[in-house]
């Protein structure tokens, strides 16, 4: 998934600064950026205030959408270097093609996880033809120091783990829930689920106390914590807790997002993740000139240009609370 904000903000992420070592119920609000020609999506990390949860570093939430009569996802060939990309759908499909030669139609509940390392290009766009409606979330994960270098590579599992009680059907998309454990590769402790709640579902979910968390609305009414959560928004719930409540008043789709607090401080800005402004320039530069993120066969149509890089403009970071 690409971020196609022409104006990205140079932003440091990361650390501890910005961890709540407590429970919290902090509800965010999305900002609408426009992806492609016809879908719009709901950016809820990074967010003003809340830029990481884990190593979860992008959080992107879009549909449902009815592209029976629309092109649909179309994101043309782009580059990223130090982090994974997740796809996660609800509804339809999106064919991802990639600089490795990977080709592959990732459906609904099916992961499709990126891992860019050192660098990588790939394209997103609805199949021809296409289902009528596309809903779904694509989310980056940060990689750490000693893994941000790695062989780029790509994984599709369309099998993944499940924890299930009365009411929740709880599909592992990364790291382990509950002692369910997916296959996709990871790099820090983190977890990942898509949690299916029925009508009038009460359930306990067990959660690590180290970790912190965030549970992003799909779809549906719930709650989370006693806090009602509407789709497209998420409830950041800080550290401390060893099981998260969880009612629903009708059928509701809701995305369990968690990790150890990520230790490293990242610079992040368009598609790639660094650790300093010279490294991203560089990145921008070779991405813009050389050959160093590959080549995406088959997309038809050019790929993206990188926008300006602005000049260094970062804030100081706050405090654990």
């Amino acid at each position: 998934m690409s971020n196609l904000d022409r104006q990205a903000a140079l932003s440091v992420c990361g650390g501890r600064g910005f961890v709540v070592a407590e429970p919290v119920r902090e509800l965010l609000s999305p900002r609408h950026v426009r992806l492609g020609e016809s879908t719009q999506v709901r950016r809820l990390l990074p967010n003003l205030g809340r830029r990481m949860v884990g190593a979860w570093a992008f959080v992107d939430h879009y549909g449902p959408d009815d592209i029976a009569d629309e092109p649909g996802m179309q994101v043309p060939p782009h580059p990223h270097m130090g982090l994974q990309t997740v796809s996660w759908l609800h509804d339809g499909e999106v064919l991802h093609r990639d600089s490795l030669g990977s080709l592959r139609t990732i459906r609904p509940r099916e992961l499709g996880l990126m891992t860019s390392g050192r660098a990588i290009s790939h394209s997103e766009e609805s199949p021809k033809p296409h289902a009528r409606f596309l809903h779904g979330a694509q989310l980056w994960v940060a990689l750490p120091e000693a893994h941000r270098h790695v062989e780029p590579h790509f994984q599709h599992h369309a099998g993944l783990p499940a924890v299930t009680a009365p009411g929740i059907d709880a599909t592992v998309i990364l790291g382990e829930l509950d002692g369910a454990v997916s296959p996709g590769a990871t790099y820090t402790p983190i977890v990942g689920a898509d949690l299916a709640l029925s009508a009038g579902a009460e359930a306990r979910l067990p959660l690590e106390p180290d970790f912190e968390y965030a549970v992003l609305a799909m779809s549906g009414r719930a709650e989370v914590d006693g806090v009602p959560v509407l789709p497209g928004s998420m409830l950041y719930l800080g550290c401390g807790r060893s099981a998260l409540p969880l009612r629903a008043d009708t059928d509701a789709g809701l995305m369990l997002l968690g990790g150890e607090p990520f230790e490293e401080e990242i610079v992040m800005w368009w598609n790639f993740i660094g650790r300093s402004h010279e490294e991203i320039e560089e990145a921008r530069k070779s991405w813009m000139e050389g050959s160093r993120f590959g080549e995406v066969h088959g997309y038809d149509g050019a790929r993206l240009s990188a926008p300006e890089l602005p000049p260094v403009s970062l804030k100081p970071r706050g405090r654990v609370r």
